[in-house]
């Protein structure tokens, strides 16, 4: 059986508006996926208990760091996959995955032990109100469940993204949204005979949803011919040079990720100082925040897969025009957003709750919230295709500056000291949206056409 043609696109790209919307469109729809089953939860949970969405919010508030920072570890799959296939070696590739699995299984037992074991003490430190502390731990202890599933199936998605085969983790992630949307109508007003409703019914079903997702990636993979083909289903020679590299990159990615998921949950316990309803306004908010991320996420994963071929092939002047042809239409889609929000965010806030002590601070800020959409959406791209050529360590230490060191004290000066509140959080959010897109961006058009010595390394190891 001859192996498998790669997915057209495969190489270094040609940079037209159509190659980069065959990646962008369906991850863009994935990402959209992974948002949905935050976004069904927060709707279900918000329409049973305005409290029960506190007590969801602030027990994902950690979980969630700790899964983003094993999302960001597992960017080497990506990423190595991508170049292996840009210098015409995709024999490679069935090892980027094996030892991607791998990574990602004791990544996933590691931060449930993290969860559970440091959790519950640290929790009431926070200095939040008895019951709210009590309701979320609950929360986050369910939730750890569920990230051993979902950071093994995301091994899976990146892998089969960098091979243009996005339309089918697209597929999957919709299909287990199903499971969850089910899930959480049976679950969360207490229908079920397992003795839980509200927000520990919503995590329950993250965890089914999670478990769906992984079972049915694991079967497109099985099927696949190019996964048998590429050597998914054989052992590959030791080559510790390869598996270093593929973990390096995750490393600063991972920290990256960390940094930036903590600073945002970080402003739901400075929102929760004052008390479950404003953590509840916050939820939404960010909620809606995240989802729309998820359009930028969709154009900064296809623009890295491009550069990152580009870089594999050798082509630096590819690599340049991936990187203008992504962030120009992230800044054309997120503009379009922001239009969208600024004029309909009282109709999406009465769809996440009907309370009237929330409606007005929620509707009010996802207007301004639609200042940051932008920024946040540059900073997304030029940080991916910094990666993706090898300068994995520039977006770490701006994401530390712009969210750790400059929005977290801005954040409680504005919406504490200043007396801003709800409002003072987004500014922070906007000031270092703005900080960090122009930092990242600024260094991508900086390195210009220098194909960078470690990328030329790592291409040199492929072939």
């Amino acid at each position: 059986m001859n192996p498998p043609r790669p997915a057209p696109g495969l190489g270094a790209p040609d940079g037209t508006l159509r190659e980069l919307w065959h990646l962008a469109g369906p991850v863009m729809g994935s990402r959209l996926g992974i948002m949905a089953m935050g976004l069904t939860d927060a709707i279900v949970v918000g329409q049973y208990s305005a409290e029960e969405l506190g007590f969801h919010a602030l027990g994902w508030a950690p979980t969630g760091t700790v899964l983003v920072a094993g999302i960001g570890l597992l960017a080497g799959v990506q990423v190595m996959t991508a170049r292996h296939l840009g210098a015409g070696a995709p024999e490679q590739t069935g090892a980027v995955l094996r030892r991607g699995i791998v990574y990602a299984f004791w990544l996933g037992i590691a931060f449930t032990a993290l969860i559970w074991i440091g959790g519950p003490p640290a929790m009431p430190l926070l200095g939040l109100e008895p019951a709210l502390v009590a309701g979320a731990t609950a929360v986050m202890l369910i939730f750890a469940l569920s990230m051993t599933p979902y950071l093994v199936a995301d091994a899976m998605i990146f892998w089969l993204e960098a091979h243009g085969r996005a339309a089918w983790p697209l597929w999957a992630m919709w299909a287990a949204n199903g499971v969850n949307l089910l899930l959480d109508l049976w679950m969360v007003p207490g229908h079920s005979p397992f003795g839980v409703d509200g927000a520990q019914a919503a995590a329950w079903a993250t965890l089914g949803s999670r478990t769906a997702l992984l079972l049915l990636l694991a079967a497109m993979v099985l099927r696949w011919d190019g996964a048998r083909a590429w050597g998914v289903f054989r052992r590959a020679p030791r080559d510790p040079r390869a598996g270093a590299e593929q973990r390096r990159i995750g490393y600063a990615s991972g920290v990256s990720y960390a940094i930036e998921a903590g600073a945002f949950s970080a402003l739901s316990i400075v929102a929760a100082l004052a008390g479950t309803l404003a953590v509840a306004a916050w939820a939404v908010v960010i909620n809606v925040a995240a989802i729309v991320f998820m359009l930028p996420m969709g154009l900064a994963t296809a623009t890295a897969v491009f550069v990152a071929r580009s870089v594999g092939a050798g082509d630096a002047g590819a690599m340049v025009r991936a990187f203008r042809l992504g962030m120009a239409n992230t800044v054309a889609v997120l503009l379009l957003v922001s239009l969208l929000m600024a004029i309909g965010a009282d109709g999406v806030a009465r769809a996440y709750t009907a309370d009237p002590r929330v409606l007005p601070a929620i509707a009010g800020a996802l207007v301004l919230s639609s200042l940051f959409f932008v920024a946040d959406g540059m900073q997304a791209v030029a940080a991916a295709a910094l990666r993706a050529r090898g300068d994995i360590w520039w977006p770490t230490a701006m994401h530390v500056a712009s969210y750790a060191v400059l929005m977290l004290p801005l954040a409680h000066v504005l919406a504490h000291l200043r007396g801003l509140g709800l409002d003072g959080i987004v500014w922070a959010v906007i000031v270092a949206s703005l900080v960090s897109a122009t930092a990242l961006t600024g260094r991508f058009l900086l390195l210009g056409r220098r194909l960078p010595g470690r990328a030329a390394l790592a291409r040199a190891g492929a072939t």
